[in-house]
């Protein structure tokens, strides 16, 4: 399982310097275009947390970095999903980005409560 998150890990990284390239490129408006790079940012931000994780639950094992990497994978996907969808005006899934962020401060707090539970 550690390493699906490496993967995952991997997989974000790409995405968020995919991301960045086109919204470097796409012509987008200011507002769209910062809008944009805060999901940008969002994915390149916990890119390396799947790492992390990945690593950490190879080494420490536990259920806890397992349940903290799922939250971020999903939080990334519905935050900066819906913040994305909303900066190229294709699709308002404004509503989603309360429920990502909400994932990813709960994966932040498992991975705090997986590195004290040890």
């Amino acid at each position: 399982m550690a390493r699906v998150w490496v993967l995952f890990g991997a997989l974000a990284g790409f995405a968020g310097v995919a991301m960045a390239a086109y919204g470097a490129h796409a012509g987008l408006a200011p507002e769209s275009a910062a809008l944009f790079a805060r999901a940008t940012e969002i994915v390149l931000w916990h890119a390396p947390v799947l790492l992390f994780l990945g690593l950490w639950r190879e080494r420490h094992g536990g259920w806890l970095a397992a349940l903290a990497a799922t939250a971020i994978a999903l939080g990334i996907v519905l935050f900066a999903g819906a913040v994305a969808a909303l900066a190229l005006g294709r699709v308002s899934h404004a509503t989603l980005a309360p429920y990502g962020g909400s994932l990813l401060l709960l994966g932040w707090a498992l991975i705090a409560a997986s590195a004290v539970r040890r």
